[in-house]
């Protein structure tokens, strides 16, 4: 071994030894924090992979980021030489157990993001080394006996917007730091908080459950926000989580889009949601935000995958869907496929997916001047009867026209000409349009990465049909050769897709009648396979016997 390779040793050797003293460190502090808050010996930590010990559930490059040791018992006082030894914790949670004396000094914790003391003997003040960790996004301190005031330094914490001191005796305050010259709806410069003592002793920030089933804090001078509101339309039973269990779920990225990005979201009961987290937390101003998200929250139907709640602070929106397990109807099409291509489907299934997504448009289109607004196949999710269900509807009003972000190419194409200027509203009628797109893209297998009625003009029949004669030759028969069937109904569906995405908007057909001539073409092709042996339903359920399972894309 040469002599460079030599010191490449040598270092790679101190690194694995810095690594090991580390996680040594690691150990070592856990089980002090143990030995001073486990008399019982609740906590079975035994082994040197402290990563798999109960209650640390997530470790990052051997250090432990998420520690949550909850209702199991604990007593004792907290001793900060060992928990600032774990200066690597994002989440730290002690909730409903017996620990007392004073919140120690937890300065140390630079990364810590969520503090979960609630529902313990906690006494003393207001534990100030709080107010120096600058990720702090949580708070949590609730059913304490707490007493004194909340440090004016509060408010150097940014990103603080989650924050429970409710049930403790803390002294009446008002923490405010205004602008004077800011309009109003932007008058804190951070969440103000709200403490008020209370009969026996259990004052707290104002928190709890309204008459729409939100749960959380009101900042004082942004008239409320910071709560998450649920919509209940007695198709669900009421909610069983809070804000603090959403905020300490595990996230999953699926997707980025225009107006925000998307996750899967996991709560510690293993209850999954879908979290769409919008980009811009200041536009539209706080009352036009809640009047259209109330709108659409509203909304309930079978082709539709409903709004549960949102979540609204100075600095987050948040929107909480149902989470489809099935997929979407991009990855029905096009499976893993990177490219533009994949398979034609079946004309049953073109039929049956054309008649739920015209069903659910209709819906959206009968409420006034509301709109989907980015209608493409990834903003449709498959149901568990894997029915198709659009999302992401109504939310292109909360796209910042002052800052228009370009679209991409797919997505672009499925909008309707008159409208790809991201300064002009959708309408209506440009969600016809896009769903003429989606039409064709159902026929041919093929996502618009190209301007359909400019590239292929009135020749689109033409190209339809070469798309699917290539795929008949090639041993797929999504037509279903020689049927003179199918070919009817081909060509009934691709008469409904050019009525659509007509150039000139008051030529399109609106979507009743849209829906109408669906529904005709469907009830004739179920008369006449009947009477053939051609099932449609066996064809549908061909379709989705291979579709992968959890699995969504960008929204």
């Amino acid at each position: 071994m040469g002599q460079m390779g030599q010191h490449w040793c040598v270092l790679f050797l101190i690194l694995l030894w810095f690594q090991c003293a580390i996680s040594g460190g690691d150990k070592e502090a856990l089980l002090g924090l143990k030995s001073s808050i486990d008399p019982s010996n609740s906590l079975h930590w035994n082994g040197n992979n402290f990563c798999k010990w109960d209650g640390v559930r997530e470790c990052l490059r051997g250090r432990v980021s998420k520690l949550v040791l909850e209702n199991l018992n604990l007593k004792g006082t907290l001793d900060s030489r060992f928990l600032n030894q774990l200066d690597q914790i994002r989440v730290l949670s002690f909730k409903q157990n017996s620990i007392f004396g004073k919140i120690p000094d937890l300065s140390g914790l630079k990364n810590l993001k969520s503090v979960y003391f609630s529902y313990n003997n906690f006494s003393g003040e207001f534990p100030a080394s709080l107010t120096t960790l600058h990720r702090l996004k949580t708070i949590v301190l609730s059913g304490n006996h707490l007493s004194g005031e909340i440090p004016d330094s509060l408010l150097n914490v940014k990103r603080l917007y989650a924050f429970y001191v409710d049930d403790n005796n803390f002294t009446v305050i008002c923490l405010k730091k205004r602008k004077k010259e800011s309009p109003p709806e932007k008058k804190s410069d951070t969440a103000a908080v709200t403490a008020a003592s209370g009969s026996g002793g259990g004052g707290g920030v104002a928190s709890g459950s309204g008459k729409n089933g939100g749960s959380g804090f009101a900042a004082e001078g942004d008239e409320g926000v910071g709560k998450l509101v649920f919509f209940f339309a007695g198709d669900s039973p009421e909610m069983s989580y809070s804000l603090e269990d959403l905020l300490k779920a595990s996230a999953e990225t699926l997707g980025r889009g225009t107006v925000g990005s998307t996750y899967k979201a996991v709560m510690e009961s293993g209850f999954i949601v879908t979290v769409k987290r919008l980009k811009d937390a200041r536009y539209p101003r706080v009352e036009e935000f809640r009047r259209h998200v109330d709108v659409i929250g509203r909304l309930r139907h079978q082709n539709l995958v409903p709004l549960r709640a949102y979540f609204q602070a100075k600095e987050e929106r948040l929107l909480v869907y149902d989470y489809f397990p099935n997929g979407s109807l991009f990855s029905l099409i096009h499976g893993s496929r990177t490219s533009a291509g994949g398979k034609p489907l079946h004309w049953t299934s073109c039929l049956k997916i054309a008649e739920d997504l015209a069903t659910g448009l209709l819906y959206i289109h009968q409420n006034p001047g509301l709109t989907h607004g980015n209608l493409k196949s990834s903003n449709v999710l498959l149901g568990s009867d894997f029915e198709s269900c659009l999302t992401d509807y109504g939310l292109m009003s909360f796209r910042n026209p002052d800052f228009p972000e370009e679209s991409s190419a797919s997505s672009l194409f499925y909008r309707a000409p008159e409208c790809r200027d991201p300064r002009k509203p959708i309408t209506q009628q440009a969600d016809v349009y896009s769903f003429g797109v989606l039409l064709l893209e159902l026929l041919t297998g093929k996502t618009p990465y190209q301007d359909l009625v400019l590239e292929h003009g009135s020749d689109i029949p033409k190209w339809v049909k070469s798309v699917r004669d290539e795929e008949t030759e090639s041993g797929d028969e999504p037509t279903s050769s020689g049927n003179e069937t199918s070919e009817e109904k081909l060509t009934a569906l691709l008469n409904i897709a050019m009525a659509c995405i007509s150039l000139v908007p008051e030529n399109r057909p609106v979507m009743k009648e849209v829906l109408r001539m669906i529904r005709e073409t469907r009830a004739e092709a179920a008369h006449v396979s009947s009477n053939s042996s051609d099932h449609s339903p066996g064809r549908w359920s061909d379709t989705v016997q291979s579709l992968p399972r959890d699995e969504h894309l960008s929204i």
